[in-house]
């Protein structure tokens, strides 16, 4: 015969453990000791309380120990262009009254995913989110800045970001699109330099199944000409498109973002060579 008990037919629980230990308290101390009883737990629970809360401002003030440290690894130009990019698109993301729950959770995915951002990384990212959420300056007097402030390589990385970011999303909303090209244009980008960052976006789904002339119209695109573009007006955008994106040139920014760059040369480069092996 089995003699054990099914789980949850049998024995107290904790409410009734804590009736036992009165009652225990109550026989062998009166009412002094069930006074007692009642004071351990209350000062055990309020110890346990305050522990919790001692190891919560530890861990606080261990993380931005950890993001000063970071801070202070990278160069000045790093920091404040994770600050600004961070800013911007918090900024893109309020156009419509509020920056949602998911909108944040797709900013932090980003750094997360796109950018390999680590834990303290992340820590400093969402601290940035957080002041970003609270400011009060307007979408434009950031760009402004950072128009003002940058020079044309760097400005490439901010709009190539900012179109990863709008194409996370799925469906992709025009708005989104609409207001990243409204950006770009804004910090003094020509439609040509405009056309070579939205061309990998335009071609990606058709990527694997495209037809020869898909794949010139990709490639063109990517080099930021049009379909009626000569040898030559071909290998003056690639001569161009390759000192703007070399991964040098945003060397001051870090790590990750000439990652960014590396990924575009590629890009370019594999447009190029596409270009010169099938010819106009």
């Amino acid at each position: 015969m089995n003699t054990y008990r099914t789980q949850g037919t049998g024995g107290p629980g904790c409410g009734g453990c804590l009736v036992i230990l009165a009652v225990i308290a109550l026989l062998t101390g009166g009412a002094k000791g069930l006074v007692q009883l009642f004071g351990a737990l209350v000062f055990s629970g309020a110890l346990g309380f305050l522990l919790l809360i001692g190891l919560f401002c530890l861990w606080g003030y261990w993380s931005r120990q950890k993001i000063e440290e970071y801070q202070k690894s990278q160069t000045e130009s790093h920091n404040r262009f994770v600050e600004l990019l961070v800013r911007i698109l918090v900024k893109i993301a309020a156009q419509d009254g509020e920056v949602t729950r998911e909108e944040i959770q797709t900013i932090n995915n980003f750094f997360r995913y796109h950018l390999g951002y680590n834990q303290t990384q992340m820590a400093w990212v969402k601290e940035m989110i957080k002041v970003a959420r609270e400011s009060t300056r307007s979408l434009d007097a950031l760009l402004i800045e950072f128009r003002d402030s940058s020079a044309m390589h760097t400005r490439l990385i901010l709009v190539e970001l900012i179109f990863q970011m709008v194409h996370t999303r799925r469906p992709v909303a025009e708005r989104d699109l609409r207001q990243a090209r409204n950006i770009a244009l804004f910090i003094g980008f020509s439609e040509y330099e405009l056309r070579s960052i939205e061309g990998k976006y335009r071609f990606q789904e058709q990527r694997g199944a495209a037809s020869q002339i898909g794949e010139r119209e990709r490639a063109l695109a990517t080099l930021g000409l049009l379909a009626s573009a000569s040898e030559e007006e071909i290998k003056h955008a690639y001569r161009a498109l390759s000192m703007q994106y070399h991964p040098d040139k945003v060397r001051h920014l870090g790590a990750e973002f000439q990652r960014v760059a590396e990924a575009k040369m590629k890009e370019i480069n594999a447009a190029y060579d596409y270009l010169k092996k099938h010819g106009n």
